[in-house]
């Protein structure tokens, strides 16, 4: 198992985060500050679940057919193969994703030390690490 040292904070499409762990069976992320409002693109991920585990603010899991809020102190799972995306509430919210495999982290950092914002670059790129993006901020599975 190899274990990387966290990474300093990154701009993650707008959110401030950091990679805290990276192995080959697990990855978490510190989604340190993520915008009020804040919806990214509808995608899915093909090689790994995603969790989330809330720690402050109000977070919506939109999942087909499904919306779960939570509240800090939940913990919600978005399935490999499912296509979802999440909205913030009112106020900057705070959580850990973790997924299983790893992967997610990886991204991630791609996205946050190279600054990636185009849509099309990031498509390619979230293509590079099993993401599929299928639609803009704002659309629902």
């Amino acid at each position: 198992m190899t274990i990387a040292a966290p990474s300093a904070e990154l701009d993650f499409l707008g959110a401030r985060v950091r990679v805290l762990e990276a192995n080959d069976g697990l990855g978490l992320v510190d989604m340190i500050e993520v915008p009020a409002g804040d919806m990214p693109p509808l995608h899915v991920h093909h090689d790994h679940d995603e969790g989330f585990y809330l720690l402050s603010g109000d977070l919506t899991l939109l999942l087909p057919g499904r919306e779960i809020a939570l509240r800090p102190g939940d913990f919600v799972l978005a399935p490999r193969g499912v296509p979802h995306t999440y909205r913030v509430g009112d106020a900057p919210a705070r959580w850990l994703v973790i997924s299983s495999p790893s992967g997610f982290e990886r991204f991630v950092a791609e996205v946050g030390t190279r600054g990636i914002a185009d849509p099309a670059t990031l498509a390619e790129v979230a293509a590079t690490h099993g993401i599929e993006i299928l639609g803009p901020p704002g659309m629902l599975p």
